[in-house]
């Protein structure tokens, strides 16, 4: 059974570990927190960051497709999957590719590609899937009008502003854009602790272990809990 014309059951089994916390939760996590919670996967558990990535970029996709179903898309099945050059980047090229099995046609923009070996496996996965990937950020209207939702996997919880200059445009087109802003476990430009007011506003947040101190100010309509 091919997972694009029938997955439902698979997405039923899968959210055993992804939940819907629309409603308030109450633990947020400090930035020290999540960097502590990390190293203890890789140096206590023996998890590596190929396994993690994995299953937090699963967790994305498996999310948006529970709230953006193949059958709303008005857009033919189009969605953007913008990614930093960190572990969230990571996060949103796996999104990309399970996003793709799903049946949606994504496509991606890395303007900042990194070199170590993981990253440019997990590149390489995509483009063999034929993933399409932008050799620049279309301007806020052009996304509006193409796509049908896009995916902020930019910066995680490593994040401390300021933003670096070549992702100040990047943010600003982002925030004009008319279709849902997806967030991978912090809105990007967001200070992880106190977010910002005069940034992002996604109408989704997934986060990532556990909901960061900065999610007690998404103001959203669909809040995820991933692995």
């Amino acid at each position: 059974m091919s997972l694009e014309n029938d997955w439902s059951e698979w997405l039923s089994f899968f959210f055993g570990q992804c939940g819907d916390y629309r409603t308030p939760y109450d633990y947020k996590m400090f930035q020290e927190e999540a960097i502590k919670i990390e190293e203890e996967l890789f140096d206590e558990y023996a998890y590596n960051a190929d396994q993690v990535m994995e299953l937090a970029g699963l967790s994305v996709a498996t999310a948006v497709a529970k709230t953006y179903p193949l059958f709303d898309m008005t857009r033919r099945k189009n969605v953007l999957v913008c990614c930093g050059p960190g572990t969230n980047g990571g996060d949103g090229l796996v999104c990309a590719r399970h996003l793709k099995l799903f049946g949606y046609e994504p496509s991606v923009f890395y303007p900042k590609q990194s070199n170590k070996p993981l990253f440019k496996s997990l590149t390489k996965q995509c483009q063999e899937m034929e993933i399409p990937f932008l050799s620049f950020l279309p301007d806020a209207q052009l996304i509006t009008d193409s796509y049908n939702l896009v995916v902020d996997a930019l910066f995680g919880f490593n994040f401390k502003p300021p933003v670096r200059p070549e992702f100040v445009e990047v943010l600003e087109k982002l925030k004009k854009i008319h279709v849902p802003l997806c967030s991978v476990d912090v809105p990007s430009g967001w200070d992880i602790e106190n977010g910002d007011p005069e940034g992002l506003q996604p109408e989704f947040l997934i986060s990532l272990t556990a909901p960061k101190k900065c999610a007690k100010l998404f103001k959203g309509k669909y809040h995820w809990l991933g692995a």
